[in-house]
């Protein structure tokens, strides 16, 4: 049976790996590298367990995804005797397991020694992995998973799509990861992959960071909808044409690693799977241990979710449990894999079409649901990103996310477990409770631009300038300097004290008596019927989801703070501005009751000129 190389036991030298080494190898003795040598060493007599997020081998998902018959490791080592044994872990394990049968032991050597073991694997057993317990010290190198495989493998011409706007850093620091550990590799994988950089910013100097495999497309701001569009046309257009495309943010961390499997497992894939999207995962940038979302899905409710829980990957029951995680019934049909990395298959792109252009949010959610594939994910599969958190904007959340998942319903029938109208009516009460004036007029922005029919997001130029108002207008937060001026200036906030304040005092709340939560579902809190003034101030945080409703009623100030960027608001209670939001809001339900029928039947007609090619080859100013 034919073999190949499939994952290389991986060890770097990055922020996340030397805060978080247990992601590669969880041991009792730290693992060195020696830059004069280029080797890791095992540092001293101690156990070190490769049955890690990155050096696991998936054999459960493996057997499912791909023409997999056997699998084997690849080690080299130097130095002081030691053994190696493999582990695994079941749907059980808390802690990786030997594998009875499997124990090498390995003399000392001061050369090279090469093993080969072959991997014992059964139908229980969902990841393995390998132990190396050393005497002294032991070096390795040029270490990997190989794979036996039944039948042919796939012809695959891998194209990296990214999008960038002004993030030069991060953007320059991956296309040079990218040239130096992909395409200088040596690896079957250079001769067959090719990068684009759409640089919506037009900021990055294309011709001299272009060149061989890496091509920069400067590109007017369309969004990320519109940048990874571009780059899937051009990965279509390529010679040879490209057979998969893997769409990925620009603000990442990437292990090139990633790449390399994504590109192995494209090989290997079996015909059940060879139309399937791969789902990288996306670890936290700041915690690089926390994964928070591999494949997203539609809640009932209209609200973007990852199918599960959060996760630690240092954790060896969570290296598990992301592997055997099943979706329930209300995920099927709504699931999507977001674009900060998403492998799709170009036969899927000319059949389905191409995204729709709505700038920011939701496309890859629409695109995804749009196209129903299967998904694969696996360890070791992902990128570091900012989370949520830390980069909540209104202008996304309150304008963008309306409006697009209300278009893309409505164009392509995304989500039709979802009630996106519900999502709406929650969000504006949910601002106008909290004072959040100026994010609740930006739903109705997003209701009324939806309610203009297609006819308004095909004209080129809108989505970028409708996007820009929406950051213009959204609630302004500033530095905390600036707001504790404002409030000294205020009377009726003296005694709040920025010093004083910490997570415990924003993240807090009270709880209400039954009678207390009557009256604020009935007056709004004290906005309508029962209008009251209002007395004293909260704190609460900015965050556009949380609803500390203990703390705010009765309240005349609200002071939102963003802990994560240091940044703050007063909101002031006013039950005119209130009315006047709510008049709207119902002036614009009766718009669309009259209307929902005909609007559906636009977006609908118009699904096939919004994800053809010639539209966007228009709208990018390629024609």
């Amino acid at each position: 049976m034919p073999t190949m190389k499939f994952a290389n036991v991986l060890l770097e030298t990055n922020p996340r790996s030397l805060k978080y080494p247990s992601l590669y190898c969880s041991a009792d003795r730290p693992v060195v590298f020696d830059k004069e040598t280029g080797e890791w060493t095992m540092y001293g007599a101690g156990e070190y367990d490769f049955t890690t997020y990155f050096n696991s081998l998936s054999v459960m998902k493996l057997k499912e995804y791909t023409i997999a018959g056997g699998f084997s490791l690849h080690l080299e080592l130097k130095g002081a005797a030691c053994t190696v044994e493999q582990t695994m872990g079941d749907a059980f394990a808390s802690h990786s397991m030997p594998v009875e049968g499997t124990l090498r032991e390995i003399p000392s050597s001061d050369g090279w020694r090469t093993i080969d073991l072959p991997l014992t694997v059964t139908d229980e057993m969902v990841i393995v992995g390998f132990v190396i317990r050393t005497e002294g010290d032991v070096a390795i190198r040029n270490s990997y998973y190989s794979i036996d495989y039944d039948g042919e493998l796939r012809d695959v011409e891998l194209a990296l799509a990214t999008t960038t706007f002004k993030k030069e850093k991060f953007i320059e620091g991956n296309i040079a990861l990218i040239r130096e550990q992909i395409l200088d590799s040596g690896e079957e994988i250079a001769d067959h992959f090719t990068m684009y950089v759409i640089d919506n910013g037009r900021t990055l100097d294309a011709e001299a960071l272009s060149g061989g495999r890496v091509h920069v497309r400067p590109n007017d701001n369309v969004g990320g909808s519109g940048g990874f569009t571009r780059g899937m046309i051009e990965a279509m257009e390529q010679t040879p044409q490209a057979t998969n495309v893997l769409l990925m943010d620009d603000d990442v961390a990437v292990s090139p690693e990633s790449i390399k499997r994504t590109y192995n497992l494209l090989r290997l894939v079996n015909d059940q799977y060879a139309d399937a999207f791969i789902s990288g995962a996306m670890l936290d940038y700041e915690i690089g241990e926390d994964q928070w979302e591999d494949i997203g899905f539609m809640t009932p409710e209209g609200t973007f979710a990852p199918t599960k829980p959060p996760m630690r990957m240092t954790k060896f029951e969570d290296l598990v449990y992301n592997e055997i995680f099943e979706p329930n019934k209300k995920m099927l049909g709504q699931r999507y894999a977001a674009w900060w990395y998403c492998c799709i298959p170009i036969a899927t792109i000319k059949r389905e079409g191409l995204p729709l252009p709505v700038f920011v949010r939701c496309d890859d959610a629409e695109y995804g649901i749009r196209c129903n594939p299967k998904f694969m994910s696996m360890n070791g599969l992902c990128i570091w990103h900012m989370s949520f958190h830390a980069r909540y904007n209104a202008a996304v959340e309150r304008y963008q996310t309306t409006r697009n998942t209300m278009i893309a319903q409505a164009t392509t029938g995304m989500a039709p477990k979802s009630d996106f109208m519900y999502e709406l009516h929650n969000n504006i009460r949910l601002e106008l409770k909290k004072f959040g004036y100026a994010n609740a007029e930006l739903c109705l922005d997003a209701f009324e631009d939806f309610l203009k029919g297609p006819r308004f997001i095909r004209q080129m130029g809108v989505a970028e300038e409708r996007f820009m108002r929406a950051n213009k207008v959204k609630e302004r937060l500033v530095p905390f300097d600036e707001l504790q001026r404002q409030a000294d200036a205020n009377p009726e906030l003296a005694g709040f004290d920025l010093t004083k304040i910490d997570r415990q005092l924003v993240d807090g709340d009270k709880a209400r008596t039954l009678v207390e939560r009557v009256n604020d579902l009935v007056t709004d809190n004290g906005q309508r019927i029962i209008k009251t003034e209002g007395k004293g101030y909260a704190v609460i945080p900015a965050l556009g989801w949380v609803y500390p409703a203990g703390v705010i009623r009765n309240k005349k100030y609200l002071i939102v703070i963003d802990l994560y960027n240091r940044s703050g608001a007063i909101r002031v209670k006013d039950p005119k501005r209130f009315e006047a939001i709510m008049k709207r809001y119902r002036r614009d339900l009766r718009y669309y009751k009259r209307n929902i029928k005909r609007l559906r039947a636009e977006y609908a007609a118009a699904r096939a000129e919004l994800t053809s090619v010639k539209f966007w080859k228009h709208y990018l100013k390629m024609d």
